[in-house]
């Protein structure tokens, strides 16, 4: 028994350090606005693991994040000059900028959203002519 748990916290580490695309899971938020454009994969932010250590008003309110996924005009060079992610992600509070991949692990393709929220399963189940004049998500 001993010889299993002991290689399965062996292998499971490397799995998870190959692993080179992820998939969001609920609530996280993927931001894609730029990425694709730019020839990097989409963002996943992680929303659950920043709000448990976070109140919302920081970010929301003294960080200027809107409340909806799409809603910001986030840009790296915003971020390496300070704002947004970059108020945070600078290299002294958490991973700076050169960690590219740290953030941008989304699989190709995916659209900027909050992954499985109400309001995108919502919009998924729309007939194809409706969806268009809902606004949809901004890329």
């Amino acid at each position: 028994m001993s010889i299993k748990i002991l290689a399965l916290s062996v292998l499971l580490p490397i799995i998870m350090f190959f692993s080179t695309l992820s998939q969001a899971e609920y609530g996280d938020v993927v931001i894609n606005n730029y990425s694709e454009e730019a020839g990097m994969r989409p963002v996943i932010f992680p929303h659950w693991f920043h709000r448990i250590r976070f109140r919302c008003k920081v970010c929301h309110a003294d960080l200027g994040f809107e409340f909806k996924a799409g809603g910001n005009d986030i840009n790296m060079l915003k971020i390496i000059d300070g704002e947004y992610c970059g108020a945070c992600h600078n290299g002294e509070i958490a991973w700076s900028v050169e960690s590219c991949n740290l953030c941008h692990s989304a699989k190709p393709g995916t659209e900027t959203q909050v992954h499985e929220s109400t309001i995108s399963k919502l919009l998924t189940n729309q007939k194809p002519a409706a969806a268009s004049t809902t606004g949809g998500t901004k890329k």
